[in-house]
């Protein structure tokens, strides 16, 4: 890439998204663009693809495309798009691994069609040739059934599983050059850890290039070669990993190092944002609702299970089959204190806290949460009892996009909540909706736009207001900032812990990080297939964790250092997210009814094969 400058012929002018950025990606090596959203990664990709939207240009510049195979170069810049030429190198020669896969992958088509589309499109291929190089393809990304995957659809698999089909289709017609542009975003931490050794692998068996796309440190130290650092269109510095790691020098990738998240920082220690947040604790200090006294409980879950029922095959045809997400999982939570639930994807995160939230009805145990009369159970309250727990239990949802209403200024948004609830004068209102936004670090003025006008950080700042609006106790945060990248993300889980602070606020912390649980959490809940299997003070459970699946949770969370990277052999010869395969006492199956055992003072390990503590003191250590 020599000079490369694209623009954008956008409604407030030309954009310049990428000006004069040079590097080069050597065969058979990984090249990382790194830097915040906005800051032009995703425009660079774009362009080697010659996938750019209508609205952009290239403007000045070169993008030499050697190829081994056959020999000679091409310039992409000067190709047209839609040309004949750019068609056989797109998915071809150069292929590319989108971020979301479930939007990337046709709903309508199975996988077995959608990955042999691109064999026979570009190798001419016969149906049934092209069948059989996708299975084997299938195979070689270790879908654990290739025949039976040729005929599933996208939305009948796990995310991991969908992320395996779109590096089988990138990888079938074997390219030269592969483009990941934050593959392993949306993926939990032990999924993550196994794709990134798949690609390694495959990037091995094919001798293929890799341009990758990401903000996260962690997966640049483990799979990365050389780093290129862009900031606004510009890099910043760009050199091999080993010496941008062990030596930063320019001020902005010393800060994006900053505000990662990390298990060796002290308690006192805060993340270094790169745009700090000034939060403004006003009259919020002192909520209208009388809050628990400090170290009361505040919500006790007690032995609760959920059943889902499930059903394949339509609803005319097929056998019912029983989900149970939660199976007697028993918790407190103390006022002014974060627990953080961590686990993978379907381990019943979510659905503890929508129980809580009372969005679900469970089918067994109890729920308790204090209502300002002491402990109350949820399920027993209706009318303006109900009501009244809905204002003292708010939440944060993990798509700040799409949990905003598009067609609603900020204005009504944060005005909403007040309105239901039939809290206050107008001028009351608007008041605190001016004081709402300032909270957050936002500016009055943005109270008239709407939110497709702000960045995902911002939009989770709107997310956050509107769930203090009605001063609640307790705040469930449902993956708050696993969308969002480094820099944003030290933002808000500084701003989160601020409000934590000056409003005497709790928190039920759920995510699949447990690095970002670890900075902002007083305790830790490892959940697995819905089952509750540790739980204690922060620092025991990642520091001494006794659990095999915490210890596997622990041991995939990729660290934006050299000096720890991640054994992939290790990881991929363990099945840690299978109850029946953990040892004695450990072991788990649905005729087993899980039982907590306290190992140390406060901290509970799911052990049900311990007769006795002394018995599982022996196995625990």
């Amino acid at each position: 890439m020599e000079d490369l400058t694209v623009e954008f012929d956008g409604s407030e002018g030309l954009v310049r998204a990428v000006d004069r950025v040079s590097f080069r990606v050597p065969q058979s090596r990984t090249v990382a663009v790194v830097g915040e959203s906005g800051s032009g990664k995703t425009v660079i990709s774009q362009a080697v693809m010659g996938l750019l939207p209508d609205s952009a240009r290239i403007a000045s510049g070169r993008i030499l495309f050697n190829d081994p195979g056959s020999g000679g170069q091409i310039d992409i810049a000067a190709l047209d798009r839609d040309g004949p030429k750019m068609r056989a190198l797109r998915g071809n020669r150069i292929a590319i691994i989108f971020q979301e896969p479930m939007t990337s992958l046709s709903p309508l088509h199975t996988i077995g069609d959608q990955i042999s589309e691109a064999a026979r499109l570009h190798s001419k291929l016969s149906r049934g040739d092209a069948r059989s190089v996708t299975r084997d393809m299938l195979g070689l990304v270790h879908f654990p059934d290739p025949e039976r995957a040729l005929n599933t659809y996208p939305f009948e698999l796990s995310g991991g599983l969908r992320q395996r089909a779109m590096i089988a289709m990138a990888m079938v017609c074997r390219p030269a050059l592969l483009i990941a542009d934050e593959p392993t975003t949306a993926l939990d931490v032990t999924i993550q850890a196994e794709i990134l050794k798949l690609m390694r692998d495959v990037q091995q068996e094919l001798d293929m290039s890799m341009l990758m796309i990401t903000h996260d440190f962690g997966v640049v130290a483990n799979m990365a070669d050389d780093v290129v650092v862009v900031y606004h269109g510009q890099i910043m510095e760009a050199g091999a990993s080993n010496e941008l790691f062990a030596d930063p020098q320019h001020d902005y990738l010393k800060a994006l190092l900053n505000a990662v998240p990390r298990f060796d920082m002290a308690d006192d220690e805060r993340l270094v944002p790169i745009r700090p947040i000034e939060v403004k604790a006003n009259q919020f200090a002192k909520p209208d609702i009388d809050h628990a006294k400090p170290g009361e409980t505040v919500v006790d879950v007690r032995e609760v299970t959920k059943k889902f029922v499930l059903r394949k095959g339509g609803f005319l045809s097929g056998k019912a089959r029983t989900l149970r997400a939660l199976d007697a999982i028993s918790f407190t939570v103390k006022s002014g204190e974060c627990l953080g639930l961590v686990g993978e994807s379907g381990s019943g995160k979510t659905t503890v806290s929508r129980a809580v939230l009372r969005g679900i009805d469970v089918d067994d145990g109890q729920i308790r949460v204090d209502t300002g009369r002491g402990l109350q159970d949820v399920a027993s309250l209706a009318g303006d009892e109900l009501m009244a727990y809905r204002r003292r239990v708010q939440m944060i949802f993990q798509d700040p996009f799409s949990s905003l209403n598009p067609r609603m200024t900020v204005n009504d948004i944060l005005l909403e909540p007040f309105l239901i609830h039939g809290l206050g004068t107008e001028e009351e209102r608007a008041e605190r909706v001016r004081d709402l936004i300032q909270l957050v670090g936002l500016d009055v003025r943005f109270l008239r736009r709407y939110p497709h006008s702000f960045s995902g950080g911002q939009r989770q700042r709107i997310g956050i207001a509107r769930a203090l609006a009605l001063q609640p106790e307790i705040i469930l945060c449902d993956e708050p900032v696993s969308a969002l990248d480094v820099s944003v993300q030290a933002q808000i889980l500084n701003l989160l812990k601020d409000l934590k602070a000056n409003l005497g606020l709790t928190y039920i912390f759920v995510s699949h990080n447990l690095a970002v649980v670890d900075y902002i959490a007083d305790r830790i809940a490892v959940m697995c297939k819905g089952r509750l299997v540790e739980i204690g003070e922060k620092n025991a459970i990642v520091q001494k964790p006794i659990h095999p699946y915490t210890q596997a949770l622990l041991a995939a969370v990729p660290e934006p250092s050299l000096d720890n990277l991640l054994d992939f052999e290790k990881l991929s010869a363990g099945r840690a997210s299978q109850p029946e395969t953990w040892p004695e006492p450990f072991r788990l199956d649905n005729d087993i009814r899980p039982k907590m055992v306290e190992m140390r003072p406060g901290h509970f390990v799911c052990a049900p094969g311990a007769e006795s503590k002394m018995e599982f003191l022996e196995v625990g250590e």
